[in-house]
């Protein structure tokens, strides 16, 4: 089945699945204006939009509740107002459980989307069977620099953003490819596989590498994850992390990390990788320590504490992963999905430590 199909005319006639838009909105009112505003103006006929709002108190429900019709074929948007705010990972679950869509699209709230967007994503799932999750090209909207081009797995375990902040028209990033993960701000999921993964996102995260979680659990499952630069949004970045309070990000990042790679890996590379990534993490908050951002130290300590406190839960979830999911082994995966960072973008990344508001 494909989004062509062959017809009796000139062109093939289009073929076009319902798809869920997922926006989870926490205190974003203008973000989340510019982005149904941009949603409005897309080409895909067949859409509907699902807002969660997670206890916002910047107007963002009065917005929201203000909102009747979108000008997308006259759909009502969906509403879902949390009294709290429970995170970026179970906000997706809750829209989740609402969505009617074949495909479910996660959107960010600070992105912006050009108007055919959604068409070669959806082409891609339609004709590659074994695709699971598709992103589009990812542009930072301040910078015009390319947010990423998907993330690849490393010898530490910790992600490599390809392309990160580089020239969005270069070549090498306008090429279709296989990803290890897709970014959360917009990666489109063929719903079906959800269930094959058992599930969206674990809830424990709240935010950060939940995405990547997901993703690698798809990929153990059988399916691919893909970029797909034909298609393009744009993306302001860090909106929900200014607002956080100091060092939670660094916190949520390292400790989800620590826990998706104690679940995922199979034993013989998790002796591999767990001590470098360890190691690569006390330099890390040695970095901090140098730079006095001690609220990172503190982050990083308590990220391996919950981790040790919470590893009888991790090592059952482990279990479903490695003996209900796992259906290609990690060598396989290293192949396909594993690059070596370049050394330069370690000297960006201590560059950006220095410049880090944690």
């Amino acid at each position: 089945m494909g989004i062509l199909e062959e017809s009796s005319g000139e062109f093939p006639k289009m073929k076009y699945p319902l798809v869920s838009i997922i926006i989870v909105n926490w205190d974003g009112r203008e973000l989340l204006a510019a982005c149904l505003n941009s949603l409005s103006k897309i080409t895909y006929p067949k859409v509907e939009i699902i807002v969660v709002d997670n206890g916002s108190k910047d107007g963002s429900v009065d917005y929201i509740n203000g909102l009747t019709k979108l000008r997308i074929n006259g759909l009502t948007i969906k509403k879902i107002l949390n009294k709290e705010n429970l995170g970026f990972a179970e906000g997706n679950n809750i829209g989740l459980r609402q969505a009617e869509g074949e495909y479910v699209l996660l959107l960010n709230n600070d992105t912006e989307v050009e108007p055919d967007f959604l068409e070669p994503l959806i082409e891609e799932m339609e004709i590659n069977s074994k695709a699971a999750v598709v992103q589009p090209k990812i542009i930072f909207s301040t910078y015009k620099k390319l947010q990423a081009g998907g993330s690849f797995f490393t010898s530490s375990g910790i992600l490599y953003p390809y392309g990160f902040f580089k020239d969005p028209d270069d070549p090498k990033y306008n090429q279709k490819m296989k990803i290890f993960s897709a970014n959360g701000a917009c990666m489109l999921i063929k719903k079906e596989v959800i269930e094959k993964a058992k599930g969206l996102f674990d809830d424990d995260f709240f935010a950060y590498f939940e995405e990547t979680d997901f993703c690698w659990r798809v990929i153990l499952a059988g399916y691919e994850v893909l970029y797909e630069p034909k298609s393009l949004i744009y993306h302001k970045g860090r909106q929900t992390s200014l607002r956080l309070a100091s060092g939670l990000s660094q916190y949520l990042s390292f400790r989800n990390r620590l826990c998706s790679i104690l679940r995922n890996l199979s034993f013989k590379e998790l002796i591999k990788i767990l001590p470098v990534h360890i190691f690569i993490s006390s330099i890390w908050m040695f970095a901090f320590l140098f730079l006095g951002k001690f609220s990172c130290v503190v982050s990083i300590y308590r990220a391996y504490m919950w981790n040790i406190i919470n590893i009888k839960k991790t090592l059952e979830k482990r279990k479903i992963v490695q003996e209900k999911i796992r259906k290609i082994n990690d060598k396989t995966l290293m192949i396909e999905y594993k690059k070596t960072r370049p050394i330069s973008d370690y000297f960006l990344f201590f560059y950006k430590i220095g410049k880090y508001k944690g």
